[in-house]
């Protein structure tokens, strides 16, 4: 076989596994008559699997056709069926697929390839059967009229037909009375002939099945039908149970009354049990024989469409904790060890209580509770499932301690739907790990709420600067000493599609955790110079500073000496009128050495201030090391001078101290938050340099900062009376 280009499976590895499989449903009589055309169909049904289990996208349907081609191969032996479909998790993917697969084909492909081969198979051996059965129905019609015949003929041809037919016959009476059966109908039942010429036929049918079949006689009896084919058991003479396919048909008289029925009957008690066998292997886990995800969701399912109004319904989502580093340090071998042994444990803590437990995959189990499904209830199981979990398991030589993290989600069936329930419980499963783990989380709508909000918000914020969401506001700084405007510091601003306009308390920080700081940071610091360089050369005398922020990612950004520089060149504004804003909390997050790219600005001839100076680490030995120009006196303390109280004479102390300090250390001081006239005043008296807030004038655009610079070049420009 060629292999098609981009399919990730050995050569070498199908031609083993073919052989493998060749050899495993090798059987006496078994066609293909020789071994090297069974070989040669089992390797093109090898190459199938191993096109369906890398495809892209993955669909099981290939399986199918494997699992029908191995019938119409006349491989049909249970043993044949159980190897193909273990085999499929146990040899296939070490000997055919390359690389190692990963563990997400392993729970999802593999076992949708198995569960599809079974069902090929199934199909099509019941399809062969069902043709099998009308070819011996039609031989049976045919005997019937040849026994009509023989009546008037010759008994004898009849008995040939009847009598030595491999399959079994049986006449009734319209009122269920046994005429006559063959011999193969009678060692079907552990019956002597003429023993079952004295039973009526209903004497054996189980006592659950009777009334459904005496309905299918009355049905023939009565002309409705003229023929019946279902799957029925009957009971052996030793009181053991047969599964047959069994055909019955009407024979009439002349005139068309009712004259006696004719039941062809086939063991398939074998394929019925291989059947189930193969409807539980597609249901269940096959590590640990737990109900597996389809069962999950089909059980969730029924429980939801057949709910009456005031149900309840509780999920307990389980996920092992560190069980990945288990696996890694000690091998899949004993990873898979500890997983039987957690799931025989679970099973055991909710067993007797009416809770499906079930296994989701890897290392997560789900419990679902429909009886008391109240919220005690539900985490009550929880609780005892996280104590079965955690104590030690004996694994060989190895003592293993795990702990679990379990969401629970418990509510009205009638407030919810089955996907929302899962989604919930996913959702709080995450919440338990992030607080520690080893523990149980509820579910709270309004913290969802919060967060789905939040994601919405980082989503929104990806695309805002190409739909052009942001502008910039400035908030003038003046000089203390005679209240002029010396500086403006640039405020960013989202005018959100929904919610309105955003200060950047709203957004900064997703903007950091995502990482568009450092593309939005540049666009900022673009429109300030901008606006910086417009007013530089409209009111060349003002010389205004402006100060724009720099976060910390934007600090850490190799390239954020470039990126001031050519914004710095392309705009116009010399460097000494940029101040850059960092915080204490950002520069020491960074590492709290001075970085060389703080230095390299400075060297440039940009201003850097700290800003919110005294809420972050106040560490006042890096002020001496670090290349910067002044400080930020944060609000609290700020906010802290005006009072008269004891508390406003310590904030008073330290700010006299903080500006002294700065002093001493030939740094300018700027006072932020300020709302009053008082406060001005006494940080005027303590020697501040600068300072901001409301009183001085809040955030506005450019043109406002433009209309104030007019305003003071008209009245600089009127003579002097």
């Amino acid at each position: 076989m060629r292999r098609c280009p981009g399919e990730r499976f050995s050569d070498s590895g199908v031609h083993r596994y073919a052989a493998r499989w060749a050899q495993a449903v090798a059987r006496p009589g078994c066609a293909p008559a020789s071994a090297a055309e069974r070989q040669r169909l089992l390797l093109v049904l090898t190459v199938r699997l191993a096109r369906a289990a890398v495809a892209e996208p993955f669909v099981a349907e290939p399986a199918y056709a494997v699992g029908q081609a191995m019938v119409d191969g006349d491989l049909v032996d249970p043993g044949a069926v159980d190897w193909s479909v273990r085999s499929l998790a146990d040899e296939f993917p070490a000997l055919v697929l390359e690389p190692a697969p990963p563990e997400s084909m392993l729970t999802s492909r593999i076992p949708a390839l198995q569960g599809a081969l079974a069902a090929g198979f199934a199909q099509a051996l019941r399809q062969r059967t069902f043709d099998e059965q009308e070819r011996v129905a039609q031989a049976a019609w045919t005997a019937r009229d040849r026994v009509e015949l023989a009546l008037r003929e010759s008994e004898t041809r009849f008995r040939a037909v009847f009598v030595d037919v491999a399959i079994g016959i049986g006449i009734a009476g319209i009122d269920g009375q046994i005429i006559d059966v063959n011999r193969s109908f009678a060692e079907l039942l552990g019956y002597r002939v003429p023993e079952l010429r004295e039973l009526n036929v209903s004497s054996l049918f189980y006592s659950d099945d009777a009334t459904g079949m005496w309905e299918l006689y009355q049905d023939l009896i009565a002309g409705r039908k003229d023929a019946v084919r279902v799957e029925k058991r009957y009971r052996r003479k030793d009181g053991s149970a047969v599964w047959t396919d069994l055909a019955v048909s009407l024979v009439r008289h002349d005139d068309g009354r009712p004259r006696f029925t004719v039941a062809v009957v086939e063991d398939i008690t074998e394929r019925r049990e291989l059947q189930q066998r193969l409807r539980h292997q597609a249901s269940h886990d096959p590590l640990t024989g737990l109900p597996n995800r389809a069962l999950f969701f089909d059980r969730l399912a029924e429980v939801f469409a057949g709910a009456q109004p005031d149900d309840r319904v509780g999920l307990c989502f389980l996920d092992l904790d560190g069980f990945k580093a288990i696996n890694d340090s000690l091998g899949h071998d004993l990873g898979d060890r500890l997983l039987v042994a957690v799931a025989r444990r679970l099973a055991d803590c909710v067993a007797g209580q009416g809770h499906l437990l079930a296994r989701m995959g890897g290392d997560e189990f789900v419990i679902l509770i429909t009886r008391n499904a109240g919220c005690r209830a539900v985490r009550a199981v929880a609780e005892a499932a996280l104590a079965v979990v955690a104590e030690p398991v004996r694994i060989g030589e190895h003592e293993l301690s795990v702990t679990a993290s379990i969401g629970i989600v418990a509510g009205p069936i009638a407030a919810t739907a089955a996907s929302e329930l899962i989604k919930a419980a996913d959702v709080t499963l995450y919440w338990a790990k992030a607080e520690g783990r080893g523990r149980w989380a509820t579910y709270d709508p309004e913290r969802r709420a919060r967060e789905q909000a939040r994601s919405a918000m980082v989503v929104a914020l990806s695309g805002a600067l190409e739909r052009d969401e942001f502008t910039v506001d400035y908030q003038p700084i003046v000089t203390l000493a005679d209240g002029q405007i010396c500086a403006a510091e640039a405020l960013v601003r989202w005018q959100h599609p929904e919610r309105g306009l955003l200060g950047p308390d709203e957004f900064i920080g997703l903007s950091e955790e995502t990482g568009l700081i450092v593309e939005l940071g540049r666009w900022v610091l673009t429109r300030a110079c901008e606006a910086a360089s417009r007013w530089l050369r409209d009111f060349p005398d003002a010389r205004l500073v402006v100060s724009v922020n720099l976060a910390a990612r934007q600090a850490g950004d190799p390239s954020i000496v470039a990126t001031v520089s050519e914004v710095l060149r392309r705009t116009g504004l010399p460097a000494e009128l940029l101040q850059l804003e960092l915080t204490e909390s950002a520069v020491m997050a960074i590492g709290g050495e001075p970085l060389p790219a703080l230095r390299r600005l400075a060297a440039l001839g940009v201003r850097l201030a700290i800003d919110d100076f005294g809420t972050g680490y106040s560490n006042l030995a890096y002020l001496r090391r670090l290349p910067i120009h002044g400080l930020k006196l944060a609000g609290p303390f700020v906010d802290g001078i005006r009072s008269s109280d004891r508390q406003g004479l310590v904030d008073g102390r330290i700010v006299d101290a903080l500006v002294r300090l700065a002093h001493a250390l030939g740094l300018s001081v700027t006072a932020e938050a300020v709302e009053t006239v008082g406060q001005a005043d006494q940080l005027r008296a303590l020697g501040c340099d600068a300072a901001q807030g409301r009183y001085f004038g809040a955030p506005a655009p450019e043109s406002e900062i433009t209309r104030y610079l007019t305003t003071r070049a008209d009245d600089r420009r009127k003579p002097v009376a």
